[in-house]
């Protein structure tokens, strides 16, 4: 095991003793203080694996709900992998990163094709399926099989890279893939699940991201070189991000007698085959607007300004402007349809980015 770009002050074989000796009092304390969250209390493949996508760049509080209703819904791989695609993203509505969902059923499918409608209790196995990585991989093999397997996300890479005083980037596949390394050699193979998920919370309560870890609550305090170093203040290491594009959007709400005129998406890209309201580059003006809607057959009306909003993508920022337009009825564009406020609201999928103008509906319409 070569540790060099973790340019970590302790020697290789002093980094693993380190970590294996980790493994104690961090599951003393996880069986203390683990969260008590609902794939844990019954942590079967399907469960474990339907959890791990909703939590990817997604907070828990934000997944339950989500993960409560989907369950009840689609609640093992057949009844997933024959869903409806406008249910599973109606399902998913929010949650964002919407390939996520996407990539649930193609698994799905793969699973009822080849592993006769389960997970592979198979760590390359579960690689080789639609939308899994090493990182969710890991966790189904280990929580859900108890193979003794890494479960190495953004939280490992910040504990470990404390516990060891690491100075090198936690962002560079160098760095990565000593960590994980390093991890596949510290999981210990009595309760492999357990230590994955005792970093996850210790790293989510205590060795917090973006934020001084509170040390003196920290089973690990004796042990950790970021402490004993004083260095805990600037680690982990990672590159600034780069800025954000910024777009302008005209979010135009098209109503009439028929209900609100909503729009599909193209099957790929960002926010791919969701609905949205009738979307301009831009912050247009009035005659702006009516001319960019003329062009698509959509006649004038009475326009209402329903105000600014933002919302933040990874690599893109909107602000929008929006508007409510009450028109004469009109034949939809190609790609369009008339929505009624049920039907927004039970059938068809919109992105979280316009719920500032979908929490409006029920007072326009």
């Amino acid at each position: 095991m070569d540790l060099q770009p973790l340019l970590s002050p302790l020697p290789d074989g002093d980094c693993l003793a380190l970590l294996q000796g980790a493994a104690a009092p961090l599951l003393d304390w996880y069986d203390q203080n683990r969260r008590p969250l609902p794939w844990r209390l019954e942590p079967t493949p399907y469960r474990v694996w339907i959890s791990e996508i909703m939590l990817q760049q997604t907070r828990v509080a934000a997944v339950l709900p989500y993960f409560h209703r989907f369950l009840e819904a689609l609640p093992d791989i057949p009844s997933l992998a024959a869903a409806d695609p406008e249910l599973l993203l109606k399902l998913w509505e929010g949650l964002g990163y919407y390939s996520r969902a996407r990539n649930l059923q193609a698994c799905a499918k793969v699973c009822m094709q080849q592993h006769g409608g389960q997970l592979p209790g198979d760590y390359r196995a579960l690689l080789e399926l639609p939308g899994i990585g090493p990182y969710t991989a890991g966790a189904i093999a280990s929580i859900a099989f108890g193979l003794p397997v890494p479960a190495v996300d953004g939280n490992v890479h910040r504990v470990f890279a404390r516990l060891l005083s690491a100075e090198g980037d936690i962002a560079t596949p160098a760095v990565k893939k000593a960590l994980f390394d390093l991890a596949a050699q510290a999981v210990p193979s009595d309760r492999p699940g357990d230590f994955n998920q005792a970093i996850m919370d210790l790293g989510a309560t205590v060795c917090l991201p973006n934020a001084l870890p509170l040390c003196a609550s920290c089973p690990l305090r004796e042990c950790c070189q970021a402490l004993a170093r004083e260095t805990r203040h600037r680690l982990p290491n990672k590159a600034a991000k780069k800025a954000r594009r910024v777009e302008k959007k005209t979010v135009v709400l098209a109503i009439t007698s028929q209900g609100v005129l909503l729009h599909k998406r193209p099957d790929s890209g960002l926010l791919a085959g969701l609905w949205e309201f009738l979307l301009l580059d831009g912050h247009l003006t009035a005659a702006q607007r009516g001319q960019a809607l003329a062009e698509r057959g959509i006649p004038a009306g009475r326009a209402r300004r329903l105000g600014q909003a933002k919302h933040i993508f990874t690599h893109v920022e909107w602000r929008m402007e929006g508007v409510a337009l009450y028109c004469p009825p009109f034949p939809p564009p190609d790609g369009c349809r008339f929505a009624s406020l049920k039907e927004v609201r039970q059938t068809y999928s919109l992105p979280g980015a316009l719920r500032a103008y979908t929490d409006l509906l029920e007072e326009l319409l």
